[in-house]
C-alpha cells in the first residue's frame, strides 16, 4: 500500500502532486528511490477490525478507529444467535423425540449423545459469553458446535 502526502494512492490510478501529472502506470515502474524521492512511502496496511464489535473508521492511510460495541448488547445478540443455532441442530431429530414420548418408541443412543452435546455447547457457550468482561474477550469468544450426524 502506497502513502502520500498521508492519502492512499492507488497503483493503477494516474494522480498529480507538485503540480506533475503522473500516468497511471507509473508507480508500477518507478523504483523505490524514485518514489520516495517525490514523498511516497510504502505502509503496511493494519488488519481491519471485526465490524460485529466495533464501529470501524477508515483513517484512509491504512489504519482503522475502532470502538468498541455496546458489550451488553452484543451478549445478548451473541447468546440469542447461539440459541437459534442450537434450535436449528436440534430441529433435525426433534421428531423423533415428539414419537418417543407419543409412541414410547425409542431414540438410538446416538442421537440422544448428538442432542446431548448440542445443548452442553449452548450452555457453555451462554456462560462463556456471560463471563466475558470486554468486547475484546466477547469477540475472541469462539463456539466450535459438535459434529454428528444430525
Amino acid at each position: 500500500m502506497l502513502l502520500l502526502n498521508g492519502k492512499l494512492i492507488s497503483p493503477d490510478t494516474a494522480f498529480t502532486h507538485a503540480d506533475i501529472q503522473y500516468p497511471a502506470n507509473w508507480l508500477r515502474h518507478a523504483s523505490a528511490d524514485e518514489k520516495a524521492a517525490i514523498g511516497i512511502s510504502e505502509v503496511v496496511e493494519q488488519p481491519r477490525p471485526d465490524e460485529r464489535f466495533f464501529w470501524v473508521t477508515d483513517n484512509g492511510n491504512g489504519t482503522f478507529s475502532a470502538t468498541p460495541k455496546d458489550l451488553d448488547s452484543k451478549k445478548a445478540e451473541l447468546i440469542a444467535q447461539v440459541k437459534v443455532a442450537a434450535g436449528c441442530l436440534l430441529a433435525a431429530t426433534d421428531w423423533m423425540v415428539v414419537r418417543a414420548s407419543e409412541t414410547g418408541k425409542v431414540v438410538d443412543a446416538k442421537t440422544l449423545a448428538d442432542r446431548a452435546a448440542i445443548r452442553s455447547v449452548s450452555d457453555l457457550s451462554e456462560s462463556a459469553i456471560n463471563a466475558c468482561q470486554t468486547i475484546d474477550q466477547l469477540a475472541a469468544n469462539v463456539i466450535e458446535w459438535p459434529k454428528g450426524n444430525l
